[in-house]
């Protein structure tokens, strides 16, 4: 799980024990674990995000198989490991908002700001990608 909050000096606690200051916030929680996320700095309204199991995107394709080629027993290890789930949403996005919006000290905090940070990371990623994979074809 990735947890970004704006500004980015924020306090970030979950219900499940992890907690950290600063972004980018990464920790591991088991796919079937429903959990909160709260950001909290002095001078703003602290935010909850609640982060809730969903079914991934391959997990009913691949549950499907498994009832076709492994029986009934592949679906329960599924169920029980977790593994067609994914949490929702991930990445968690909070932007705190200022208790006084008129103090020049605790601007409002910006989602696009963060989505615009992660973007920035992600095209970095497909280019190093694409680098080495130019590299490897020469």
């Amino acid at each position: 799980m990735r947890i970004e909050v704006d500004p980015p000096d924020s306090i970030i606690t979950t219900t499940v024990g992890h907690s950290c200051t600063g972004i980018p916030c990464k920790i591991q929680v088991p796919r079937k674990t429903e959990f909160s996320v709260t950001a909290s700095k002095e001078g703003y309204t602290s935010a909850t995000v609640p982060v809730i199991s969903t079914m991934a995107g391959s997990g009913a394709a691949g549950m499907a198989g498994n009832v076709i080629l492994g029986g009934f027993i592949g679906v329960g290890v599924d169920a029980v490991s977790g593994a067609t789930l994914n949490h929702s949403p991930n990445p968690v996005l909070i932007a705190l908002q200022p208790i006084d919006p008129t103090n020049p000290a605790t601007p409002a905090g910006s989602l696009s700001v963060l989505e615009g940070r992660i973007k920035a990371e992600n095209l970095e990623k497909a280019a190093k990608q694409s680098r080495r994979q130019d590299e490897r074809n020469s």
